[in-house]
Parts: C-alpha cells; sequence; structure tokens
C-alpha cells in the first residue's frame, strides 16, 4: 500500500508541475496624452543666445605630440604642418609654430639649430594669441622659455671666459716682460 500511497504523491506532485501557470492580468490600455514627461531645465531667456565657439580639432597636434614622445621628429614636425594647414585659427597656426620651434631646440632632432630655435620662439612672444592652449604646448612653450634662458646664461659665461681668457694672456705677457727686464734674459 505504500507503494500505491508514493505512486499517487508523485502523481499529484506531477500534475501539479505540468499544469500551466496562470496567466498574468493584460495590461491597462494607456493613451499618449496619460504620460506626462516632467525634465527640471532652467527656463530659457529671450536675451540670451549662446553659440559655442568653435574649437579648433586637434587631432593632427595631438599625433603630433604622440610621435614626437616615440623620437619620430620628422613625422612629428609633418603632422604639426598638417595641424596648421587644416586649421586656420591663429591660435592653431602659433601652436604649430611653436611646436616646431620646440622640435628644433630639441639636440637628437635632425632639425636641431640652435639659433633658429631661439629666433622662432623671440618671435612667437611677440605675436602670442589670446586663447585656450593645448597642455603640451604650454609645456613647450615653458621648456622653449628655459632654454632661451639658458642660452642666455652660456653666451654671457662663454663672454666672460674669453675676457678673463684675455686678462690672463695679457698678465702673462707682463710676467714674461719683467722676467726679461729683471733677469736679463728672455724667457725659453
Amino acid at each position: 500500500m505504500s507503494k500505491k500511497l508514493i505512486i499517487l504523491a508523485l502523481s499529484a506532485v506531477l500534475a501539479a508541475c505540468a499544469a500551466a501557470p496562470p496567466e498574468p492580468a493584460p495590461p491597462e490600455e494607456r493613451s499618449p496624452e496619460d504620460v506626462k514627461l516632467t525634465l527640471n531645465l532652467p527656463e530659457e531667456s529671450d536675451s540670451c543666445v549662446c553659440q559655442a565657439a568653435p574649437e579648433n580639432d586637434r587631432t593632427f597636434l595631438e599625433r603630433g605630440m604622440e610621435t614626437l614622445a616615440d623620437g619620430d621628429y620628422i613625422e612629428s614636425v609633418q603632422y604639426f604642418q598638417r595641424y596648421q594647414r587644416l586649421e586656420q585659427a591663429p591660435m592653431a597656426q602659433w601652436e604649430g609654430d611653436l611646436a616646431i620651434a620646440y622640435v628644433s631646440m630639441l639636440p637628437s632632432s635632425p632639425f636641431y639649430d640652435v639659433d633658429a630655435a631661439l629666433q622662432a620662439y623671440t618671435d612667437l612672444q611677440s605675436r602670442e594669441p589670446d586663447g585656450h592652449k593645448h597642455h603640451s604646448i604650454v609645456l613647450m612653450q615653458q621648456a622653449l622659455e628655459s632654454f632661451v634662458l639658458m642660452e642666455r646664461h652660456i653666451w654671457d659665461l662663454e663672454s666672460r671666459a674669453g675676457m678673463l681668457q684675455e686678462d690672463l694672456d695679457k698678465r702673462e705677457q707682463a710676467l714674461k716682460r719683467l722676467r726679461e727686464l729683471t733677469l736679463g734674459q728672455p724667457e725659453d
């Protein structure tokens, strides 16, 4: 009898599992007028005419920075020149010129020319446009400024060294003549 009870209980469980679940109630139909969406935006005034300032596309400038960081100086200068050709804004022209001047101050660059870098930076300082500069350009500008300052210090030190050498030569000549006068013999 216990077998019959077990079979009966299992068949009841199977019958309960096989029965389909009750269908959910159909959703209520709503019209688009019933749905209201409220946005919490500020009121626009008629006096406010906002236009976004046209922003330079700095893709070629950034690619130039990446290739410069990789040590490919020629390709980086080509990217800077492309940037200048595509972007006609004064800031873009100035940024491209500054980046090229920066490349010309690097000793490992094939464009290395101290005098050209100094002259280009001096010219760029006089015509720096107003506006937001790319962060890499700001760093390049600071590096060029340090470079110019170091070159001035080097020039001052070299001119001082030249003057000291002239003074030393004069003193050696004076000592030589003094020996000749004192000892009466020319020095070998």
